[in-house]
């Protein structure tokens, strides 16, 4: 099987999975997925969406966070980690989008990139979930870890990872895709120890059977020691057999 074939096989296999995928940060409108996308760097979602609530509410227009009182910005969103930085990307974001595009986000990569603060994954990220344009790929941890351990790619550098994975994924699913990944690498295939057992593609996946046999897997629970055991042996059964040399 070619890596797209295996490709077409995960989209219709995740699709059967997560049906439901989607963007886990909370956000009514393009401005608020921006803010919350730039206040997920370094932070999980759960923690963002904690925290956005009462700062969508006191700030709810790009004008409003532009002219927010850096201080209390920084405290207001402390929790989620540099909140230094994030309030001047923030800030600074918003005044741009206030002075270039009339208190609307824009809906071009370049455009967005051109905004302070803003990189690809967080333009790729608005793009297709708040105004359903597939771009590009977003490339977070989770699916750096997955698309090496696919086997879809070599590369370390998320912009490199994007670029293979827009070759054999149909455009049509470069958001979905995302959101399988992330959602797969957040209930199933965890950096460390990841739950092979389990795996609802398992079949597709060449680290799996490697996971298993070498024990980096997470070990089963009581339950579930037969069918570990069952994936183990069909794991060894395909392994090719070597020749057994004459001595001397």
């Amino acid at each position: 099987m070619t890596s797209r074939e295996r490709v077409r096989a995960l989209v219709k296999r995740f699709r059967q999975v997560y049906p439901n995928a989607h963007c886990e940060l909370d956000f009514k409108n393009p401005l608020q997925l921006l803010i919350a996308t730039i206040l997920s760097a370094q932070c999980t979602d759960k923690r963002v969406n904690m925290v956005t609530p009462k700062l969508f509410k006191k700030y709810p227009t790009a004008a409003a966070f532009a002219n927010s009182n850096p201080a209390t910005l920084e405290n207001e969103i402390r929790s989620t980690g540099f909140f230094r930085s994030k309030t001047k990307s923030i800030r600074a974001a918003s005044a741009a989008i206030v002075s270039n595009y009339a208190g609307k986000v824009p809906q071009t990569m370049e455009d967005l990139t051109a905004l302070p603060g803003v990189g690809r994954k967080t333009a790729n990220v608005v793009l297709g979930n708040a105004f359903g344009k597939n771009v590009g790929i977003v490339v977070d941890t989770h699916v750096v870890r997955l698309a090496n351990r696919l086997r879809l790619t070599t590369q370390s550098d998320p912009e490199k990872i994007e670029q293979d994975l827009m070759n054999l994924v149909p455009r049509t699913d470069w958001t979905l895709w995302s959101h399988w990944l992330i959602w797969h690498g957040r209930r199933r295939c965890f950096a460390r120890k990841p739950d092979c057992s389990n795996c609802e593609v398992f079949a597709l996946c060449p680290s799996g059977k490697i996971f298993l046999r070498t024990g980096e897997a997470r070990e089963p629970e009581p339950g579930q020691i037969k069918s570990s055991r069952r994936i183990a042996v069909q794991t060894r059964a395909r392994l090719p057999v070597l020749p057994v040399r004459a001595s001397g």
